[in-house]
């Protein structure tokens, strides 16, 4: 392994128990560090659901470092990880190597796991990690195919590939969400499984009787609903959708039906609902948000609200002030 090589001064070895937690935010979100005299080392961890959770990853350590890791969750996990920049190396107890480096995406799957990350000295390391459990899997693969993916207990390489356009579009945009006091849980949610869908396309393809469409409709159908959330404050209609995309109208709508298992125009309608519920909790004004999510008119927003969620946007309002 290149990282291995590289590390030709006696490394450090860390423990586990030497990573200090920083700060807890709430408790969806905690803040990592190494100790001081190891350089300026950190990581941080949102956990958008109970086995859906995003790491970011940044060393740049003043020492060849070897640091110890295990398995935290105690369970499955599939982990995919996008090399923001440098490279870093992994070795298991068992004799498992992975390579982490910027501009390729590594995908892992294990359950119980024991061995080393290796970094070297004055390098920057920065990777943004997706952990993905069973259950969250299951909802999407089914449960019989989720636990093939997983696979056995130890840990296994899926995948190690060259990052996509798609794929670092959307790590950048969880990586720049890292930044913010109160990112968008709801655009954090969708890129997370935006990245998702994309990787296990290769890994975990669906049987032929649970899906006729080719790749290229798979990718226009994912385009909609890209364009979908792009464009919330517009008039999308379906004959917009299929000009921007190359869809006519049934191969749209028996699409959703398929891979989204909706319609397009109930899936506009949850994608507007739950902005325009992100918007009023960080404080925005019931007129504000309705313009936002393509309404021009409050009183038909406000309608559109209660039916959606039970209780009027105002209520929701109040609640924040």
């Amino acid at each position: 392994m290149a990282v291995s090589n590289a590390m030709t001064q006696s490394p450090r070895h860390l423990r586990m128990d030497q990573v200090r937690l920083a700060r807890r935010e709430d408790s969806n979100r905690e803040y990592l560090e190494l100790p001081e005299d190891v350089g300026a080392c950190y990581c941080e961890r949102i956990s958008l659901e109970n086995d859906l959770i995003l790491v970011r990853l940044r060393y740049r350590p003043t020492c060849n470092l070897k640091e110890e890791t295990i398995n935290p969750h105690g369970r499955h996990m599939l982990a995919i990880t996008f090399g923001l920049e440098g490279q870093s190396g992994y070795r298991g107890t068992e004799g498992t190597e992975l390579l982490f480096r910027a501009g390729f995406t590594t995908v892992a799957a294990f359950c119980s796991s024991h061995g080393e990350r290796h970094y070297v000295a004055g390098n920057t390391v920065s990777q943004l990690r997706l952990l993905v459990g069973e259950q969250t899997l299951s909802k999407y693969l089914g449960q019989s195919r989720a636990r093939a993916l997983l696979g056995g207990k130890s840990i296994q390489q899926l995948a190690f590939r060259k990052s996509s356009r798609v794929s670092q579009g959307h790590a950048t945009a969880l990586a720049s969400a890292f930044c913010m006091s109160s990112p968008n849980l709801l655009d954090m949610h969708f890129h997370s499984l935006a990245l998702l869908s994309e990787q296990l396309r290769p890994i975990a393809p669906p049987t032929p009787e649970s899906s006729s469409l080719s790749w290229q409709d798979v990718e226009a159908l994912e385009s909609v609903r890209d364009l979908m959330l792009e464009r919330l404050d517009q008039p999308l209609t379906i004959p917009h959708l299929c000009a921007a995309t190359g869809l006519n109208e049934f191969k749209l709508k028996e699409g959703f039906h398929k891979h989204f298992n909706t319609t397009p125009h109930r899936m506009l309608h949850d994608l507007r609902m739950r902005k325009a519920h992100a918007l009023l909790e960080s404080g925005c004004q019931v007129a504000q948000a309705a313009y936002q999510c393509g309404y021009r008119h409050p009183s038909n927003f406000s309608t559109a609200f209660s039916s959606f969620f039970g209780y009027p946007p105002k209520s929701l309002c109040r609640k924040f002030r």
